[in-house]
């Protein structure tokens, strides 16, 4: 590395060399919604509440953590929100958020932690760990409707269309 600018050696341009990953934030289809979620109960739940206020997304399923990020990568195009729950068999979902916050490509990625825990500290946990928002599924379907389209409609609203002055 260069110590002056941090460039490789021979390579002024910043153009990447062979065996250099690129760290290009990837394309985001902000209709594409991945739902990180293990119980098949509230899994339906979001694709009825969702169908119902949301026609247009495309929705993908999965019902474990492995394996997450390495999918993403894979896409051709990204979804524009993920909804993650954090209390799953195996990879957890703070090992699923902090895997997608470490990688640039997927910077683009709204992640919004959408669980049953109201545990301060999995709070608190969640937005270290890079967690655009932190949401409790309400017991209550309409109430659970509600939420989840609230949240939705603005994660879509934001990335879509930033606030002005960002």
């Amino acid at each position: 590395m260069n110590k002056a600018d941090g460039t490789p050696p021979n390579n002024p341009d910043h153009t990447l060399l062979p065996n250099e990953p690129d760290h290009t934030p990837l394309p985001v289809d902000h209709t594409r919604v991945l739902v990180v979620e293990d119980s098949q109960e509230d899994a339906e739940a979001i694709e009825r509440a969702l169908s119902r206020s949301h026609p247009d997304l495309s929705l993908r399923f999965t019902e474990r953590g492995e394996g997450v990020v390495a999918g993403l990568l894979t896409d051709e195009l990204l979804p524009g929100l993920v909804l993650l729950d954090l209390n799953m068999p195996g990879v957890s979902g703070f090992s699923v958020l902090r895997d997608i916050r470490s990688r640039p490509e997927l910077a683009g990625v709204a992640v919004v932690v959408f669980t049953s825990s109201t545990a301060p500290a999995e709070v608190d946990a969640s937005y270290a760990a890079g967690a655009d928002s932190y949401i409790y599924k309400p017991v209550n379907f309409d109430l659970f409707r509600t939420v989840l389209k609230g949240a939705v409609d603005y994660w879509q609203d934001t990335r879509v269309s930033p606030p002005q002055g960002r």
